[in-house]
């Protein structure tokens, strides 16, 4: 079917967090094969696979050293051929992760590559001498903190890095390295791979005179426009999807930080042949503090109005030319029922409230593992961390600045960490989650106990289920899927409130963002329809959409018959 992942469900796996088959601690790609009954159970149509390729794993996987061959600790090639082989038995695509913007410093292109200037493979990566007082060529700064520049004394030249100094970032300007990226592509399409998610792909071209930032006080090395959208980025993309994404039924997603609305059209708009969609950050960025030293550990509260503003900017000008990805979690994003629900009292009914006010907009959601049961952040001490991001902020930050406190920082870990995301999979109540039998490489959330798999399948009004029954909703009623979107309420401070309408049909969507009571008034255009309930986060919810007193966290979506 042309445009499946329009009406699909996409369910991201984090491999090294999501079942481990053989006890040493980390997931597996034979323990994925191991639950992807569970996931036909869910419903879901497309599973997005973060990186499994060879890698060091300095930064979990996204630092690859060999892309045709699977990293040992997950598995083999052939178990890899065979999850595709399964997963297509049971009507469930897989897209895998798209890690081309760098390598590791390990990928034989690099080892080449420091060898020496005239080395065949140097012009794969982006060499430049110093400043004359020998001082990085620029002030561009990494995203994992510091210089983006890396002094290398075998060629007394520096290399570019935008992530850690081990991911050296690939020069796309070189014709060889495109093919080579080409062929590996379709190494894996061949083999069954049914689309990609680009990382980082709006920073793939390099602005070519690599000029300064305009100094800012209190910032030595600094990110911004120059980090993305470089002046050769769609003339890449359209030779991708020349060379290899037009030959394939499949499905593309890139992450585009950094993009406006009117630059995700350039990504996406289908007459120029580039991508499906892009992940975008806008709506991730609304409680951080900004224009300070300490980036996104800088918290402050959600605006709801706010969020509204932006998701709906996304959805009204992505109507026509465009396509929206829908997400609040994924493996860079805290959970996000402790992050804009209640964790606690509330756990399960903020958590489906999240995830009605998602599902129902325009666009292809997006599921990360262990959302479909409320699973929630975790609070751990700096040492128990594994992620790059925390180690190195707190390093710069705490350590050598001291821009925050020790309890400051820890803190906006436990609210906005990676690492929240990346604790194991919850199976069960038994040792470790039922996620292994070995020392899991990552400690597991104690919330464990009360929050499983086993127990959710056990209890019909669990988040699964609800979960379950939002995405069967998409499969049935083509207005989930193309009904054009308009908000409404716009200036309610505690409600988030939209109408979808398709082919003279209408839906209503009324969620209480908050802990405490909040009423709706049904704007006048809207009085007069025969509305039914068609999902709702209480059993009780009321039957039309008339004087409604919302309950905490309350949400109901209404047709109109």
């Amino acid at each position: 079917m042309k445009d499946w992942w329009k009406s699909s469900v996409v369910y991201q796996i984090y491999p090294r967090s999501f079942n481990d088959s053989n006890g040493d601690g980390m997931g597996d790609i034979p323990g994925i094969i191991e639950k992807l009954d569970y996931l036909k159970q869910l419903g879901i149509d497309v599973i997005w696979l973060s990186p499994v390729f060879d890698s060091p794993q300095d930064d979990n996987g996204y630092d690859i050293r060999d892309y045709k061959r699977v990293y040992e600790e997950f598995g083999t090639n052939e178990d890899m051929f065979k999850m595709i082989d399964e997963a297509h038995k049971r009507g469930i695509k897989i897209v895998m992760d798209l890690v081309v913007n760098h390598t590791s410093d390990e990928h034989q292109w690099f080892i080449e590559s420091r060898k020496s200037k005239d080395n065949p493979y140097r012009d794969y990566y982006i060499w430049k001498d110093g400043k004359e007082d020998g001082t990085e060529p620029n002030n561009w700064g990494s995203y994992f903190s510091g210089s983006a520049w890396q002094y290398d004394e075998t060629t007394d030249q520096y290399f570019l890095h935008y992530f850690s100094k081990r991911q050296p970032d690939l020069n796309w300007e070189n014709e060889q390295l495109r093919n080579d990226v080409w062929d590996l592509m379709n190494f894996w399409m061949e083999k069954g791979v049914d689309g990609w998610r680009l990382d980082v792909i709006s920073s793939i071209s390099k602005f070519q005179d690599y000029p300064d930032y305009d100094k800012v006080e209190g910032h030595k090395y600094l990110i911004g426009k120059y980090h993305t959208n470089g002046p050769r980025l769609h003339e890449f993309l359209k030779d991708m999807n020349r060379e290899v994404l037009s030959k394939y039924d499949c499905m593309t997603v890139g992450e585009a930080p950094g993009s406006s609305p009117s630059e995700a059209k350039l990504f996406t708009e289908p007459s120029r042949n580039e991508l499906n969609m892009i992940f975008t950050f806008e709506h991730m960025d609304l409680d951080t503090e900004q224009g300070t030293p300490n980036g996104k550990w800088a918290m402050r509260d959600l605006n709801l109005v706010e969020l509204k503003e932006n998701l709906t900017k996304w959805q009204t000008e992505l109507e026509v030319g465009g396509w929206n990805s829908l997400y609040w979690n994924n493996h860079d994003q805290p959970r996000i029922v402790s992050r804009w629900g209640n964790d606690r009292e509330y756990r399960v009914e903020s958590a489906k409230m999240l995830g009605t006010i998602l599902h129902f907009m325009k666009g292809t959601p997006y599921i990360y593992q262990g959302e479909e049961i409320g699973m929630v952040n975790c609070a751990y001490e700096i040492d128990e961390y594994n992620d790059l991001e925390i180690r190195n902020a707190y390093r710069e930050l705490v350590q050598e600045n001291g821009t925050l406190s020790h309890e400051q920082f820890l803190k906006a870990v436990h609210y906005k960490g990676r690492d929240n995301a990346r604790t194991p999979m919850q199976w069960n109540d038994t040792t470790n989650a039922g996620f292994t039998t070995g020392q899991p490489w990552l400690k597991v959330n104690p919330s464990f106990e009360a929050i499983n798999v086993e127990a959710a399948l056990q209890d019909p009004n669990s988040v699964f289920y609800h979960y379950q029954k939002m995405i069967q909703l998409r499969k049935e009623l083509p207005i989930v899927v193309h009904g054009k979107y308009a908000l409404i309420l716009e200036d309610h401070a505690e409600i988030f409130a939209y109408t979808r309408e398709h082919e003279g049909k209408r839906l209503l969507v009324v969620a209480n963002f908050y802990g405490h009571t909040s009423t709706f008034d049904l704007p006048a255009n809207l009085q007069g329809a025969n509305w039914t309930k068609l999902l709702s986060n209480y059993e009780d919810s009321a039957a039309h959409p008339v004087g409604l007193e919302l309950r905490p966290y309350e949400a109901i979506v209404y047709v109109e018959e």
